[in-house]
């Protein structure tokens, strides 16, 4: 069972229909109880960096998702999601992550033929094959975002070429980060999420 983890800032719904469709079986929560049990976790965002770590201390998941990333169950964040599986954000002053995969999240650098915010579909540059990554060099997602995840170059699997060149998929170990939505990424999007599946399905095998 994936749990997308609900904390009141995330695409919950779009997700689940996309898990649906790539066969994951899932369910949307915020029990600690039944994310502690999960085969794996999805946490989406949508938003501000501080209200979002904000929200899942009210409800008493960073610890409990910082456990899990601990027993090797693997994760995926999305967007904001993404962003707050890192140190932390300069995101309106300096705000704690997750600490899952060392990074910081910057504004994306203004440019004067370019939006802030990066909204709209750019191709994917592969650096690192991953079960996430391995077929979708090239292929173009969706992104909608105004900061990015400044990080070294051994956690970065893909990058898009906007104002800068931005990490748009990064993992260490099990836990993996996608800066654009795949659950609004068309057919990319879904080979991205049973890139994810094929990592679920491994674990339990593994675990078993």
């Amino acid at each position: 069972m994936i749990i997308i983890i609900d904390y009141d800032t995330g695409n919950t719904r779009n997700v689940q229909k996309a898990l649906n469709y790539v066969g994951l079986e899932n369910k949307i929560s915020a029990d600690p109880i039944e994310i502690q049990a999960a085969d794996g976790l999805i946490l989406p965002g949508v938003g501000a960096f501080s209200l979002a770590m904000e929200e899942l201390k009210k409800r008493g998941l960073v610890n409990v998702i910082q456990a899990a990333a601990k027993k090797d169950t693997p994760i995926l964040g999305v967007c904001l999601g993404m962003q707050l599986l890192l140190d932390g954000s300069l995101e309106n002053g300096f705000t704690e992550g997750l600490g899952l995969i060392e990074g910081l999240c910057e504004r994306l650098p203004d440019d004067p033929n370019l939006l802030v915010p990066h909204m709209g579909w750019n191709e994917l540059i592969v650096t690192h094959e991953t079960a996430l990554t391995k077929e979708v060099n090239g292929k173009y997602v969706y992104f909608v975002h105004s900061y990015y995840a400044d990080c070294e170059p051994d956690v970065i699997d893909a990058l898009a070429q906007y104002s800068i060149k931005i990490p748009a998929m990064i993992s260490k170990g099990n836990i993996y980060g996608t800066q654009f939505h795949p659950e609004k990424s068309s057919e990319a999007g879904l080979m991205i999420l049973n890139g994810f599946k094929e990592v679920v399905e491994h674990a339990n095998i593994a675990g078993d």
